[in-house]
């Protein structure tokens, strides 16, 4: 018996008792030829869009995968682009979705203080999910909010067409 025979085998003992397993090895979800075509497919979105920006991919446990920056992109970005991939984790959305339940009155008020300014609610932060669940995250950081939000969103796009 092989290593994936006893491995069928054990998921199955442990379906038959109600304990859930992963669906499928993410071991190599973040392959790093995978990362760098995601990438640059955001590189090529801010040529377009004419600015200069910071990737960060960052995993679930936290851990920033891949991180690229433009040369023409400010200093800023390398600080708010894992911010934001970790802000989409965290929060489990967008980021461009977290600013209004942020906002005086919202539900979660003063939550960016809270959290010692870790936080980022504003667009560029996007979360990876497969299934349903989230593996990660993608930050883009360094042009306008809307420049961010686009190219990340080429970014997470590529990654994810790189997935299936």
């Amino acid at each position: 018996m092989n290593k994936e025979q006893i491995s069928q085998i054990i998921s199955e003992v442990l379906a038959d008792n109600g304990v859930q397993t992963p669906k499928e090895d993410k071991s190599n979800v973040f392959d790093k030829h995978k990362m760098e075509r995601a990438i640059d497919a955001g590189i090529a979105k801010a040529n377009e869009l004419k600015v200069g920006v910071t990737f960060a991919i960052m995993d679930c446990k936290q851990v920033v995968q891949m991180s690229y920056h433009m040369p023409n992109g400010n200093l800023v970005g390398t600080f708010l682009a894992p911010k934001k991939a970790w802000s989409a984790i965290a929060m489990k959305e967008p980021t461009k979705d977290i600013s209004k339940d942020i906002q005086p009155g919202g539900p979660l008020y003063q939550m960016e203080t809270m959290l010692d300014g870790k936080l980022v609610s504003f667009p560029g932060g996007i979360p990876l999910t497969c299934d349903g669940e989230i593996f990660g995250a993608v930050g883009v950081s360094g042009g306008l909010i809307e420049e961010d939000q686009a190219i990340c969103e080429a970014v997470v796009s590529e990654f994810l067409k790189e997935s299936n």
